[in-house]
């Protein structure tokens, strides 16, 4: 059954099909979330405030404007945005500790949390339009077309946006590396070790 068969059940009050919707996008759109602001509390409140707009504004999807998925990423993003600019002088963002990472090694995992920290840092700290977009396409794999509806603008700006946010995180991360290590002992003028 597609989304757009679902939502149609589900304006005319069928439960299941709402029940069938969240389970397919509730994870997506948390991710979403996530990656846009940092903060699992934020990215809670999207999800429960986006379906309540799917429950409340079902009539809203237009199948002629554009995929269901592109629609309910615009509903995702409209909602972020709107606790963002409300919060903003309220809530410092906070970094997601969310992602288990276990292997062997403690010094492995300390590196590669360090690693995850300033990734999500740079992602955070990129400007709103290319950090959606980056999120959307990058790390969502949302399609451009999708990406564009989502963000009510055309395909190429979602892909100019993504280039752009693309260069911007990798020069704030080149900007960010620690220092390289240096092989071998540090030898003083002398020579000696």
């Amino acid at each position: 059954m597609t989304d757009e068969h679902l939502l149609l059940l589900l304006r005319g009050g069928d439960e299941a099909a709402f029940t069938a919707l969240f389970r397919a996008w509730q994870g997506p759109i948390y991710r979403f979330a996530l990656r846009m602001t940092g903060r699992e509390s934020l990215a809670e409140d999207v999800v429960q405030e986006t379906f309540l707009v799917v429950v409340n504004g079902a009539a809203g999807y237009e199948p002629s404007r554009g995929a269901f998925r592109g629609w309910l990423f615009g509903v995702a993003r409209n909602q972020l945005l709107r606790r963002l600019r409300s919060e903003r002088p309220y809530l410092p963002m906070a970094e997601d500790r969310g992602d288990p990472i276990a292997p062997d090694d403690p010094h492995a995992a300390l590196a590669e949390r360090q690693d995850l920290d300033r990734l999500r840092r740079a992602v955070l700290s990129l400007p709103e339009h290319y950090r959606e977009a980056l999120v959307l396409c990058g790390l969502q794999g949302v399609s451009y077309d999708d990406a564009a509806t989502a963000l009510g603008c055309a395909s190429g700006t979602v892909r100019s946006r993504l280039s752009r946010g693309r260069d911007m995180l990798a020069a704030r991360l080149r900007d960010d590396a620690p220092p390289p290590v240096m092989a071998g002992p540090l030898r003083l003028a002398g020579g000696e070790p």
